[in-house]
């Protein structure tokens, strides 16, 4: 059974400035989710399900999906504040998004297959979603056996500021945490640094797995989230900047020993356009990715 991407494309870019899914980064006017999908098609991929917002889905079908048309078979699902289960209603101040674990449960009507999961403005490369597609055609016998590709974290930086990664802890090959820390960043010395909880400067390896939203799941994950979605909105229904994000889920999980999660070595280097001092670096990559054979002068 080929495996579905399912793409995150429902937030807006805040430190960009703009809509970063419908940015036009490569040479012919592609996006970054133009890539992703060319590179999961050749993996082997076999369909595509976008979760979007309802406010921008005219713009959404006539610039991003018309594209695929005769290459993939497509669906879209929208994330909005007031999908909540049966028994909850939303804040009437509540305006920010319930996370992105929130966003995934947007799928569970449109996907009965194993399934990745991608950010739409971040650039992955080939071999990342060729390791995750191997391992998600796999035969299972059990629920909650997932994964999700673990990028080397000198593989994810930018020039030209900090940013927010899930640094994982593994063991025997398997998640063992994964702790988000907001600020990575470049010393002065080119080391890689964060601040901990303590104000202590902590140094990471470059080659530390750490997550760019690049899971694997089955669907049974579905219901796991939809469980621990209630818990979290007993908890924090009423507080206004409180989010559902996919590592809070898969930690529990893991501690509860409902699920282990295999993590997968890439060599691929990450990048997108986390600040708009980006953007001209990324357009230089992919015209480069372009002349150098990588990709063909048309993607679809």
């Amino acid at each position: 059974m080929k495996p579905t991407l399912f793409v995150l494309a429902a937030g807006m870019g805040s430190r960009y400035g703009g809509l970063k899914q419908l940015d036009s980064l490569g040479p012919n006017g592609e996006t970054i989710m133009d890539y992703s999908i060319y590179d999961a098609l050749q993996a082997g991929f076999g369909k595509v399900v976008f979760v979007i917002r309802k406010d921008f889905e005219k713009d959404f079908r006539e610039k991003i999906l018309s594209k695929y048309e005769g290459h993939v078979p497509v669906e879209v699902v929208f994330q909005s504040t007031d999908k909540l289960p049966e028994g909850y209603t939303c804040p009437a101040d509540r305006t920010k998004p319930w996370g992105t674990n929130h966003a995934v449960l947007m799928g569970k009507e449109a996907i009965n297959e194993p399934f990745a999961v991608i950010n739409a403005d971040d650039f992955y490369g080939r071999d990342a979603f060729e390791v995750i597609a191997k391992e998600l055609m796999r035969e299972r016998d059990r629920k909650g056996d997932y994964c999700m590709v673990g990028f080397r974290v000198g593989n994810t930086m930018t020039e030209n500021g900090s940013v927010a990664r899930g640094v994982c802890e593994t063991a025997d090959g398997k998640l063992a945490s994964i702790v988000e820390r907001t600020a990575i960043s470049y010393a002065p010395d080119g080391r890689i640094v964060f601040t901990d909880e303590n104000g202590t400067e902590q140094t990471l390896a470059p080659t530390t797995p750490v997550s760019m939203n690049l899971w694997g799941f089955t669907p049974d994950y579905f219901d796991f989230s939809e469980r621990e979605f209630r818990k979290f909105l007993d908890k924090d229904l009423n507080t206004p900047k409180a989010e559902f994000f996919i590592p809070l889920c898969i930690d529990t999980l893991i501690n509860s020993g409902e699920a282990t999660v295999k993590v997968l070595d890439t060599d691929s280097k990450w990048f997108g356009v986390t600040y708009a001092a980006d953007r001209p670096g990324v357009v230089e990559k992919f015209a480069e990715l372009h002349n150098n054979g990588t990709y063909p002068s048309k993607l679809f």
